[in-house]
Protein backbone atom coordinates (compact mmCIF):
# COMPACT_ATOMS: atom_id res chain seq x y z
CA UNK A 1 0.00 0.00 0.00
CA UNK A 2 1.32 3.51 -0.79
CA UNK A 3 1.53 6.69 1.39
CA UNK A 4 -2.17 8.43 0.93
CA UNK A 5 -1.40 11.87 -0.87
CA UNK A 6 -4.46 13.81 0.83
CA UNK A 7 -5.97 12.17 3.91
CA UNK A 8 -9.34 12.93 2.62
CA UNK A 9 -10.91 9.94 4.51
CA UNK A 10 -10.61 8.50 8.10
CA UNK A 11 -11.91 5.16 8.48
CA UNK A 12 -11.67 3.78 11.67
CA UNK A 13 -13.22 0.48 13.47
CA UNK A 14 -14.57 1.35 16.64
CA UNK A 15 -13.65 -2.05 19.26
CA UNK A 16 -10.53 -2.39 19.99
CA UNK A 17 -9.49 0.86 17.78
CA UNK A 18 -10.97 4.24 18.11
CA UNK A 19 -13.07 2.65 21.22
CA UNK A 20 -11.50 2.46 24.82
CA UNK A 21 -11.88 -1.40 26.40
CA UNK A 22 -15.00 0.21 28.00
CA UNK A 23 -16.69 1.46 25.20
CA UNK A 24 -15.35 5.01 25.50
CA UNK A 25 -14.07 7.62 23.23
CA UNK A 26 -11.18 9.64 24.59
CA UNK A 27 -11.15 13.71 24.82
CA UNK A 28 -8.23 13.27 22.95
CA UNK A 29 -9.64 11.31 19.97
CA UNK A 30 -12.69 13.64 19.88
CA UNK A 31 -10.63 16.72 19.79
CA UNK A 32 -7.85 14.90 17.18
CA UNK A 33 -11.03 13.72 14.82
CA UNK A 34 -12.89 17.43 15.42
CA UNK A 35 -9.48 18.91 14.16
CA UNK A 36 -9.02 16.48 11.09
CA UNK A 37 -12.98 17.56 10.26
CA UNK A 38 -12.27 20.82 10.73
CA UNK A 39 -9.05 20.44 7.86
CA UNK A 40 -11.58 19.30 5.39
CA UNK A 41 -11.13 15.35 6.33
CA UNK A 42 -14.47 12.78 6.33
CA UNK A 43 -14.72 10.21 9.03
CA UNK A 44 -15.92 7.36 7.98
CA UNK A 45 -16.80 4.83 10.73
CA UNK A 46 -16.15 1.16 9.63
CA UNK A 47 -17.27 -1.58 12.07
CA UNK A 48 -18.53 -5.05 12.95
CA UNK A 49 -21.38 -3.66 14.93
CA UNK A 50 -24.66 -3.39 13.24
CA UNK A 51 -26.48 0.22 12.81
CA UNK A 52 -28.87 0.31 15.66
CA UNK A 53 -26.12 -0.90 17.87
CA UNK A 54 -23.67 1.94 16.52
CA UNK A 55 -26.24 4.72 16.36
CA UNK A 56 -25.90 5.74 19.94
CA UNK A 57 -21.58 6.00 19.20
CA UNK A 58 -22.39 8.18 16.22
CA UNK A 59 -24.42 10.92 18.37
CA UNK A 60 -21.07 10.71 20.62
CA UNK A 61 -18.99 11.28 17.91
CA UNK A 62 -21.16 14.39 16.30
CA UNK A 63 -21.64 12.03 12.98
CA UNK A 64 -24.01 13.29 10.78
CA UNK A 65 -23.21 11.43 7.85
CA UNK A 66 -22.06 7.86 6.48
CA UNK A 67 -21.32 4.57 8.95
CA UNK A 68 -20.26 1.36 7.28
CA UNK A 69 -21.73 -1.24 9.35
CA UNK A 70 -22.25 -4.89 10.13
CA UNK A 71 -18.74 -6.24 8.44
CA UNK A 72 -20.02 -4.00 5.26
CA UNK A 73 -23.55 -5.22 5.01
CA UNK A 74 -24.70 -2.05 5.83
CA UNK A 75 -24.05 1.89 4.79
CA UNK A 76 -26.14 3.68 6.94
CA UNK A 77 -27.41 7.84 6.94
CA UNK A 78 -26.92 8.55 9.91
CA UNK A 79 -28.64 12.26 8.97
CA UNK A 80 -32.06 11.08 7.55
CA UNK A 81 -31.81 7.30 10.03
CA UNK A 82 -31.93 4.90 7.12
CA UNK A 83 -30.34 2.56 5.19
CA UNK A 84 -28.14 3.85 2.58
CA UNK A 85 -27.36 0.10 1.61
CA UNK A 86 -27.53 -3.08 2.96
CA UNK A 87 -26.93 -7.27 2.44
CA UNK A 88 -28.68 -9.76 3.99
CA UNK A 89 -27.26 -13.08 4.81
CA UNK A 90 -29.82 -15.91 3.31
CA UNK A 91 -31.34 -17.44 6.29
CA UNK A 92 -31.58 -20.83 4.89
CA UNK A 93 -27.50 -20.74 4.04
CA UNK A 94 -26.92 -19.50 7.36
CA UNK A 95 -28.63 -22.68 8.66
CA UNK A 96 -26.75 -24.86 6.28
CA UNK A 97 -23.20 -23.26 7.27
CA UNK A 98 -24.08 -23.85 10.87
CA UNK A 99 -24.70 -27.16 10.75
CA UNK A 100 -21.41 -27.78 8.87
CA UNK A 101 -19.09 -26.06 11.41
CA UNK A 102 -20.64 -28.09 14.10
CA UNK A 103 -20.38 -30.90 12.02
CA UNK A 104 -16.37 -29.86 11.85
CA UNK A 105 -16.03 -28.89 15.47
CA UNK A 106 -18.85 -30.04 17.31
CA UNK A 107 -21.81 -27.57 19.09
CA UNK A 108 -21.41 -23.85 19.00
CA UNK A 109 -23.53 -20.98 19.61
CA UNK A 110 -24.72 -18.34 18.08
CA UNK A 111 -26.30 -15.53 17.82
CA UNK A 112 -27.47 -13.14 15.05
CA UNK A 113 -27.84 -9.25 13.98
CA UNK A 114 -31.01 -8.74 12.78
CA UNK A 115 -31.43 -6.31 9.09
CA UNK A 116 -32.37 -2.83 9.71
CA UNK A 117 -32.37 0.36 12.01
CA UNK A 118 -34.34 -1.02 14.36
CA UNK A 119 -33.10 -4.88 13.65
CA UNK A 120 -32.40 -6.64 16.84
CA UNK A 121 -28.77 -9.37 18.27
CA UNK A 122 -30.94 -12.58 19.40
CA UNK A 123 -28.77 -14.86 21.13
CA UNK A 124 -29.06 -18.78 22.07
CA UNK A 125 -28.92 -20.41 25.32
CA UNK A 126 -25.12 -20.57 26.38
CA UNK A 127 -23.82 -17.52 23.93
CA UNK A 128 -22.42 -14.78 25.91
CA UNK A 129 -22.09 -11.29 24.80
CA UNK A 130 -18.14 -10.33 23.79
CA UNK A 131 -19.76 -6.80 24.47
CA UNK A 132 -21.72 -6.77 28.02
CA UNK A 133 -22.99 -2.96 26.97
CA UNK A 134 -24.47 -4.02 23.78
CA UNK A 135 -28.35 -4.69 24.50
CA UNK A 136 -29.40 -8.23 23.39
CA UNK A 137 -32.52 -10.42 23.39
CA UNK A 138 -32.02 -14.28 24.71
CA UNK A 139 -33.87 -16.94 22.64
CA UNK A 140 -35.41 -20.33 23.63
CA UNK A 141 -34.82 -22.31 20.80
CA UNK A 142 -32.02 -21.54 18.05
CA UNK A 143 -34.96 -21.76 15.59
CA UNK A 144 -36.14 -18.38 16.96
CA UNK A 145 -32.87 -16.96 15.52
CA UNK A 146 -34.56 -16.92 11.91
CA UNK A 147 -37.68 -15.51 12.52
CA UNK A 148 -36.82 -11.92 10.53
CA UNK A 149 -34.12 -11.30 7.95
CA UNK A 150 -30.76 -11.25 9.41
CA UNK A 151 -27.29 -9.15 8.38
CA UNK A 152 -24.56 -11.56 10.23
CA UNK A 153 -24.56 -14.72 12.60
CA UNK A 154 -22.07 -14.53 15.55
CA UNK A 155 -20.32 -17.76 16.40
CA UNK A 156 -18.75 -18.77 19.93
CA UNK A 157 -17.31 -22.31 20.95
CA UNK A 158 -16.66 -23.65 24.70
CA UNK A 159 -13.44 -24.49 23.95
CA UNK A 160 -11.40 -23.75 20.85
CA UNK A 161 -9.87 -20.05 19.76
CA UNK A 162 -10.92 -18.04 18.21
CA UNK A 163 -8.37 -18.69 15.19
CA UNK A 164 -9.18 -22.35 15.54
CA UNK A 165 -12.74 -21.87 15.06
CA UNK A 166 -12.57 -19.38 12.28
CA UNK A 167 -10.01 -21.44 10.58
CA UNK A 168 -12.35 -24.46 10.86
CA UNK A 169 -15.48 -23.18 9.86
CA UNK A 170 -13.40 -21.34 6.80
CA UNK A 171 -12.32 -24.94 5.95
CA UNK A 172 -15.86 -25.92 5.33
CA UNK A 173 -18.43 -23.07 4.67
CA UNK A 174 -17.51 -22.44 1.09
CA UNK A 175 -19.04 -20.01 -0.70
CA UNK A 176 -22.14 -20.21 1.79
CA UNK A 177 -20.67 -17.21 3.54
CA UNK A 178 -17.53 -15.19 4.25
CA UNK A 179 -16.18 -15.95 7.82
CA UNK A 180 -14.40 -13.07 9.52
CA UNK A 181 -12.97 -12.38 13.25
CA UNK A 182 -13.67 -9.56 14.43
CA UNK A 183 -12.79 -9.15 18.15
CA UNK A 184 -12.07 -11.98 21.25
CA UNK A 185 -15.19 -14.15 21.24
CA UNK A 186 -16.10 -12.92 18.05
CA UNK A 187 -16.22 -15.59 14.74
CA UNK A 188 -18.80 -14.25 12.78
CA UNK A 189 -20.90 -15.24 9.18
CA UNK A 190 -21.57 -12.45 6.77
CA UNK A 191 -23.14 -12.48 3.19
CA UNK A 192 -20.63 -14.27 0.98
CA UNK A 193 -17.83 -11.56 -0.44
CA UNK A 194 -18.97 -8.65 1.72
CA UNK A 195 -16.31 -7.63 3.76
CA UNK A 196 -15.23 -3.88 5.49
CA UNK A 197 -13.65 -3.40 2.36
CA UNK A 198 -17.05 -3.21 -0.12
CA UNK A 199 -19.05 -1.40 2.51
CA UNK A 200 -16.17 1.08 2.52
CA UNK A 201 -15.81 1.47 -1.29
CA UNK A 202 -19.73 2.16 -1.47
CA UNK A 203 -19.50 4.65 1.17
CA UNK A 204 -16.17 6.14 -0.38
CA UNK A 205 -18.17 6.28 -4.34
CA UNK A 206 -21.15 8.14 -2.69
CA UNK A 207 -18.51 10.82 -1.15
CA UNK A 208 -16.24 11.07 -4.54
CA UNK A 209 -13.46 9.60 -2.32
CA UNK A 210 -10.71 7.50 -3.46
CA UNK A 211 -8.87 4.39 -2.14
CA UNK A 212 -5.49 6.50 -2.52
CA UNK A 213 -7.29 9.34 0.03
CA UNK A 214 -7.71 7.24 2.69
CA UNK A 215 -6.32 6.49 5.95
CA UNK A 216 -7.67 3.38 7.61
CA UNK A 217 -7.41 2.37 11.67
CA UNK A 218 -7.75 -1.54 13.14
CA UNK A 219 -7.21 -4.35 15.07
CA UNK A 220 -8.47 -7.65 13.74
CA UNK A 221 -8.40 -9.15 11.00
CA UNK A 222 -11.46 -8.18 9.69
CA UNK A 223 -9.79 -5.19 8.96
CA UNK A 224 -7.43 -6.77 6.49
CA UNK A 225 -9.88 -5.91 3.53
CA UNK A 226 -10.28 -2.68 4.38
CA UNK A 227 -6.26 -1.97 4.80
CA UNK A 228 -5.81 -3.91 1.21
CA UNK A 229 -8.07 -1.32 -0.21
CA UNK A 230 -7.32 1.37 1.41
CA UNK A 231 -4.18 4.21 0.55
CA UNK A 232 -2.80 3.69 4.22
CA UNK A 233 -3.12 1.40 7.22
CA UNK A 234 -2.65 1.85 10.48
CA UNK A 235 -2.47 -1.13 12.99
CA UNK A 236 -2.95 -0.53 16.65
CA UNK A 237 -0.10 -1.66 19.44
CA UNK A 238 -2.71 -4.01 20.68
CA UNK A 239 -3.92 -5.54 17.05
CA UNK A 240 -3.50 -9.04 15.84
CA UNK A 241 -0.83 -10.63 14.26
CA UNK A 242 -2.46 -11.14 11.36
CA UNK A 243 -3.45 -7.12 10.99
CA UNK A 244 0.24 -6.21 11.78
CA UNK A 245 1.83 -8.07 9.03
CA UNK A 246 -0.28 -6.07 6.20
CA UNK A 247 -0.12 -2.53 7.81
CA UNK A 248 1.72 0.24 6.82
CA UNK A 249 2.71 1.20 10.38
CA UNK A 250 1.58 0.73 13.81
CA UNK A 251 0.52 3.27 16.48
CA UNK A 252 0.07 3.00 20.03
CA UNK A 253 -3.05 0.91 21.95
CA UNK A 254 -6.81 1.63 21.93
CA UNK A 255 -6.29 2.53 25.07
CA UNK A 256 -3.09 5.02 24.62
CA UNK A 257 -5.09 6.63 21.98
CA UNK A 258 -3.69 5.88 19.10
CA UNK A 259 -5.85 6.91 16.10
CA UNK A 260 -5.16 10.65 18.13
CA UNK A 261 -1.64 10.05 18.30
CA UNK A 262 -1.53 9.46 14.32
CA UNK A 263 -4.31 12.24 13.52
CA UNK A 264 -2.26 14.90 15.52
CA UNK A 265 0.85 14.24 13.40
CA UNK A 266 -1.43 14.77 10.13
CA UNK A 267 -3.45 17.37 11.23
CA UNK A 268 -1.67 19.29 14.06
CA UNK A 269 -1.84 18.91 17.49
CA UNK A 270 -5.19 20.51 19.85
CA UNK A 271 -3.73 22.86 22.08
CA UNK A 272 -3.34 21.15 25.69
CA UNK A 273 -3.04 17.34 24.04
CA UNK A 274 -0.05 15.67 24.82
CA UNK A 275 1.75 13.46 22.09
CA UNK A 276 3.26 11.20 25.02
CA UNK A 277 5.06 8.04 23.84
CA UNK A 278 4.14 8.95 19.91
CA UNK A 279 7.68 9.50 18.50
CA UNK A 280 8.92 5.55 19.14
CA UNK A 281 5.92 5.06 16.52
CA UNK A 282 7.10 6.41 13.35
CA UNK A 283 5.55 5.57 10.47
CA UNK A 284 7.00 2.89 7.50
CA UNK A 285 5.70 5.16 4.42
CA UNK A 286 3.86 8.38 5.08
CA UNK A 287 5.12 11.60 4.88
CA UNK A 288 2.28 14.29 5.57
CA UNK A 289 3.07 17.50 7.66
CA UNK A 290 -0.01 19.19 9.53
Amino acid sequence: MAAPTDCSLIATDLDGTLLRGDDTLSDRSLAALARAGRAGARHLVVTGRPAPRVRPLLDDLGCTGLAVCGQGAQVYDAAAGRMLWSVRLDRELAETALGKIEAEVGEVYAAVDQDGVDGLTLIEQGYRMPHPTLPSVRVERRDDLWAKPISKVLLRHPALSDDALAAAARSVVGSLATVTMSGPGTVELQPCGVTKATGLALAAEHLGLRPEDTIAFGDMPNDVPMFRWAGHGVAMANAHPELKAVADEVTLSNEDDGVAVVLERLFGQVAGVGRQRSAQYAPKTLSIEP
